[in-house]
């Protein structure tokens, strides 16, 4: 599993110019899914991404999580994340889950965060969307399946 975790002020996914998905203050996350991953991968994820602490407080240190500044969600699957370019110049998807498996280990991780009680938008699994956004900082950080507890 790959999550790249990007600290927006605002973030939004369009799909034939529709807008499907949109946050102000908090994390667009494009998610990575491979054929290994399951809901256990996926949990040790949602508790690390919903923990991180990537906001500023009072004294400018990054010390402020998610909830503490009340942000939100924008979750957005990704199979390019597991591009594999190491022959050649084309790309190689291969290492990329299955799609039915990837999109349920997603559905599962939109599901989880919303549980824990975050507001969650989302793209549309397996369309051409285009995203964008306000990176703030930029801050910008890599969760992948190299992730220990």
């Amino acid at each position: 599993m790959r999550f790249v975790v990007q600290r927006v002020s605002e973030a939004a996914v369009t799909i034939h110019g529709k807008t499907v998905g949109q946050i102000r203050k908090g994390f667009l996350v494009l998610i990575g899914v491979c054929d290994s991953d399951t809901r256990e991968t996926a949990d040790l994820f949602v508790r690390k991404l919903l923990g991180l602490r990537i906001f500023e407080d009072a004294q400018g240190k990054t010390n402020l999580s998610l909830k503490d500044v009340g942000g939100e969600l924008l979750l957005v699957s990704q199979f390019t994340l597991y591009a594999n370019c190491r022959k050649g110049n084309r790309p190689s998807f291969t290492d990329a889950g299955k799609p039915d498996h990837a999109r349920a280990i997603y559905e599962y991780i939109t599901e989880e965060c919303r549980k824990a009680g975050y507001g969650v938008q989302t793209g549309e699994f397996g369309a051409e969307m285009k995203v964008s956004l306000v990176n703030d900082g930029p801050f910008t950080i890599l969760l992948d399946e190299h992730l220990q507890g």
